[in-house]
């Protein structure tokens, strides 16, 4: 099978590649760099810009499978960026996709696109979006979302996957992001600690991509459906975090921070911001307070029925692999910290 995945060279669509080539398919990318390491694999790379339309259609010849995982993702920035990249991007590719004859598009979403800034326990896909977003991520993974559901036809089988907190091997973003703000002191406890979270090992989530891509022709239950994503075991937020702050043998993080006053300089920082048009991201925003205070934790149920999606890993066993990997000692290393 000739498969298409957008971002192929990022954390989550690197490892979709590489789970797709053990099954012995015919993988091509869409990225705007190049990967040597993909091309030695025997990836195929294709440059294209996914706001622009016409650079699309020569990659998606042929292509039977679209995994469309790339997106602009941060919780700060311009939203005519957010736009161009997430909606307008998502749109030209399922436009072009149908022109080509594409017959299968799974699409890369997150749980953000139904937080509606309070707690979320054990929801499922039922929950409603909300009417409106504190920043640009979730409102344009939203629209991009609603699009593909509707995009699913007789000829064109469409899904939405939300993975919640990918990490693993390859992360650039998040676990790095807490070890580099815990050697500062710049990390802290909002709100009580005691909220529990769901979280997407790497290799689980792309496996889940791939079962649900298997499941998709016409008038299977999948079409047309979104579906959270998770290892399915809630954690303590604060816990799990300092695991890996301790295991990069820094302090444990204990220090606290009301959630109405991390919701406040939120509040303050993006005004500060927004009216000196400073585009590099605020330290807190309201997002990210409220984010890190509430319980965001999903029912993944459905997806367990209707594509047999089961994580391999349990929380401890997916940490004690990261822990011991050439990955988080390099990330160690480039960091200037010494791991346990």
């Amino acid at each position: 099978m000739k498969v298409l995945v957008t971002g192929g060279g990022g954390f989550l669509g690197s490892h979709i590649v590489k789970q797709l080539l053990q099954e012995s398919h015919e993988v091509h990318i869409i990225a705007r760099g190049d990967y040597p390491n993909l091309q030695k694999l025997g990836v195929i790379c294709h440059k294209a810009d996914l706001s622009i339309k016409e650079s699309l259609k020569y990659p998606l010849k042929d292509i039977e499978t679209v995994f469309h995982v790339a997106a602009l993702a941060g919780i700060w920035g311009d939203w005519d960026d957010y736009y161009k990249s997430n909606v307008l991007g998502t749109q030209n590719l399922l436009e072009v996709c149908q022109e080509q004859g594409v017959k299968k598009f799974v699409y890369t979403s997150s749980p953000s696109v139904v937080f509606d800034g309070s707690n979320m326990e054990n929801v499922t896909e039922s929950v409603p979006y909300p009417n409106s977003y504190k920043t640009h991520y979730p409102k344009s993974k939203a629209m991009s979302e609603k699009m593909v559901i509707l995009a699913n036809n007789d000829d064109f089988h469409t899904c939405s996957l939300r993975p919640h907190l990918i990490w693993g091997p390859g992360d650039n973003h998040l676990i790095p992001r807490f070890l580099k703000r815990a050697k500062v002191g710049a990390l802290k406890i909002v709100g009580d600690g005691k909220n529990l979270v769901d979280t997407s090992y790497v290799f689980d989530c792309a496996k889940a991509h791939i079962l649900a891509e298997k499941q998709l022709f016409k008038d299977s239950k999948v079409c047309g459906e979104c579906y959270f994503i998770s290892q399915g075991e809630a954690v303590n937020l604060f816990d799990w975090i300092n695991q890996f702050v301790v295991a990069s043998n820094q302090k444990k993080v204990t220090s606290k921070v009301p959630a109405k006053v991390a919701y406040f300089i939120g509040g303050l920082m993006e005004f500060v911001y927004s009216t000196f048009n400073i585009k590099s991201e605020p330290r807190m925003t309201k997002f990210l307070a409220s984010e890190l205070s509430t319980s965001h934790y999903f029912d993944i149920s459905k997806a367990k029925n209707d594509f047999n999606f089961e994580p391999k890993y349990t929380m401890q066993s997916a940490f004690d692999e990261l822990k011991s990997s050439k990955y988080f000692n390099d990330l160690c290393q480039s960091l200037g910290l010494d791991k346990d």
